[in-house]
């Protein structure tokens, strides 16, 4: 069984997708206090827009538009990278979420038919289930334009959602600054999404005025110009106030990527993952698990990485678009882009860069570092060195603090290690080089020619021993007179 964190695209059986959804991230956010557009600031392995993205996917809309304003370019060049297909409209001034959705539905020709969904492109924690509900109450209650609110213990800078009171419909939605003292006191509040009837929706936008305090065309006027025409207009609560809450400064981001992270650990442990410490541990939205998995505390897992059944990672690893084995066991470990095989042992202390593969049972030890290496069934390279570009065949061993010299000053070079070889301690491997299978090689070498199968290679200086020198070049050192003593001791003297 695998616990798969990323929902799975595609609108629920029996519903009918909606024309359009469109996804506001065309402020500039100046609140971020940052040259990074707020829509692409990064909360647990993709950017605000890529959630909401990944969110609204769900519904399986027939058209997704993201209305991009400040920073425009590099918002697009994101899109490009992480959401092909997603058109995108621009909304050259700020003047508002009406004219921002007006510029959306331009890109699509100006009036849709069908239900538009209208989202904002700073809310993270939205989900798929929560925007589904929003369109089954749309079409389900046959409104004309269905507000998702929620109800928050501090309504500050929210628009208030006003409801009549003896029915209870909705009649507005007043911003905060242009709301009274008695509306203030509201707590049920705007998210800022909606599902409209994409006709009735073009003809209101025509006529939203700007008489407000920002001199903006606010889209939440839009429920009062189709109201007073007699058209429906009804409200989706959120099950979780939490999902509606938008970003507008970093500390707002620390906040929701806790309670993102805390979601996906849930999910996980649910699945039958062991998170000893949830508080330590972090996790992005592309990581995925199998049951029996085991995360020690202070671990990260990002990007695309899997733990295999029963694999165990931590304390204090981190691993990226890594992949770990069945019964592996990773320990104080960095990693990026690495296979570990099943029942692999790597730590504490491992490096493992891009392009390295370790087999079953493999073991890369304390104060390894591996890059571009492909590591054998049950080989091991317990401590000490370096591997890189390199192949080990099954079952050999690496001698401690051996460097696999892979780099002229120009260009990259490989090394080739066979089976069931033993390679002494402080070895240096001059690529390109091949060490046969069942080769020896003996501590000390500078390896720099090809070693057959089956032979011993040495490749380092004849001793010699300078007798007599620390007493003629160091008299009266505490070495001299330990050497001295040592060989009274030597001589039987007393």
């Amino acid at each position: 069984m695998s616990a798969n964190l990323p929902q799975a695209l595609g609108s629920g059986a029996g519903e009918t997708p909606p024309a359009a959804v469109v996804v506001l991230a065309a402020g500039e956010g100046t609140r971020m206090k940052s040259a990074t557009p707020k829509v692409l600031h990064e909360l647990c392995g993709r950017s605000l827009v890529g959630h909401v993205l990944a969110a609204a996917g769900e519904l399986g809309p027939e058209n997704l538009v993201v209305v991009v304003g400040h920073a425009r370019e590099k918002v697009t060049d994101h899109l490009a990278t992480t959401a092909p297909g997603v058109r995108t409209a621009v909304q050259a001034e700020q003047n508002g979420t009406g004219h921002a959705v007006r510029m959306g539905l331009e890109e699509l020709g100006g009036v849709v038919d069908g239900t538009v969904v209208v989202v904002c492109g700073d809310t993270p924690l939205l989900t798929g289930a929560t925007l589904r509900k929003l369109a089954a109450t749309h079409t389900g209650d046959g409104n004309a334009v269905t507000v998702l609110t929620a109800e928050v213990p501090d309504a500050t800078g929210y628009g208030r959602i006003v409801r009549d009171s003896a029915s209870g419909a909705v009649t507005a939605i007043v911003e905060h600054k242009d709301a009274s003292d008695s509306q203030r006191a509201i707590r049920e509040i705007n998210s800022g999404v909606f599902a409209f009837d994409g006709q009735l929706l073009a003809d209101a936008l025509g006529k939203v005025r700007t008489d407000n305090s920002q001199g903006e065309e606010y889209l939440t006027d839009v429920l009062g110009i189709l109201r007073e025409a007699g058209h429906r207009v009804g409200a989706a609560v959120s099950d979780d106030h939490r999902e509606i809450a938008g970003i507008n400064n970093r500390v707002q981001l620390a906040e929701a990527r806790r309670i993102l992270n805390d979601r996906l650990l849930r999910d996980a442990m649910l699945a039958g993952v062991t998170v000893v410490d949830p508080a330590s541990t972090w996790v992005d939205v592309t990581v995925t698990f199998e049951q029996d998995a085991i995360v020690h505390p202070g671990t990260q897992l990002q990007g695309a990485t899997h733990l295999g059944e029963g694999a165990e990672v931590g304390p204090n690893t981190r691993l990226n678009d890594t992949t770990v084995g069945a019964g592996a066991r990773v320990d104080n470990t960095v990693s990026n882009g690495a296979e570990i095989g099943p029942q692999a042992n790597v730590g504490p202390f491992a490096y493992l860069r891009p392009g390295t593969r370790l087999g079953l049972k493999a073991k890369v030890g304390t104060y390894v570092e591996t890059k571009n290496a492909t590591v054998g069934e049950g080989t091991k390279i317990p401590h000490l060195s370096y591997v890189g570009d390199a192949t080990i065949g099954e079952y050999s061993n690496i001698g401690a603090a051996s460097v696999f010299v892979n780099y002229d000053g120009e260009a990259k070079h490989h090394t080739t290690v066979g089976s069931h070889c033993k390679t002494g301690s402080d070895n240096m491997f001059v690529a390109p080089v091949t060490i046969g299978d069942g080769a020896y090689t003996a501590a000390g070498s500078v390896i720099t020619k090809d070693v057959p199968p089956g032979s011993l290679a040495v490749a380092r200086g004849q001793q010699r021993n300078i007798e007599g020198w620390v007493a003629r070049k160091r008299p009266g050192s505490a070495a001299a007179k330990a050497a001295e003593a040592s060989s009274r001791e030597a001589g039987g003297e007393s």
